[in-house]
């Protein structure tokens, strides 16, 4: 992830100034993003793989979400400031945004996987 620029004021020694840089700033959402986007279709595919209906499924969403947040903010090796505004942007930004990708990918391997669970059960049964 790219970092801050610091630039010290000339005129006062306390006054210390933070600066961004827009691009790095910007790049560093696309990570969180793109990081959500690729987990929440993985988790998706796992959690139709496993057989979770429901609840259970978008709880598990909501754990994986959790996860990725955990893992932006170790990667960011716990100084959020440095490379973000605010906490909101690696917690909350792109939360929800992964969600209907979840959801296909859910979706569409458990129908796969009951879909051969029938064919076995006709087939042997």
């Amino acid at each position: 992830m790219a970092g801050r620029s610091e630039k010290k004021s000339s005129d006062a020694a306390d006054n210390d100034l933070q600066t961004f840089s827009a691009e790095n700033l910007q790049s560093n959402m696309k990570v969180i993003y793109y990081s959500r986007t690729f987990l929440s279709i993985i988790g998706g595919v796992i959690a139709g793989i496993l057989g979770l209906t429901g609840l259970t499924g978008f709880i598990f969403y909501f754990l994986i979400m959790g996860i990725t947040s955990i893992g932006l903010i170790a990667k960011a090796k716990f100084f959020i400031h440095s490379y973000f505004d605010s906490w909101n942007q690696v917690v909350l930004d792109g939360f929800l945004g992964g969600l209907m990708s979840f959801v296909l990918f859910w979706t569409y391997p458990f129908q796969q996987l009951m879909c051969f669970m029938a064919i076995i059960l006709k087939l042997y049964f």
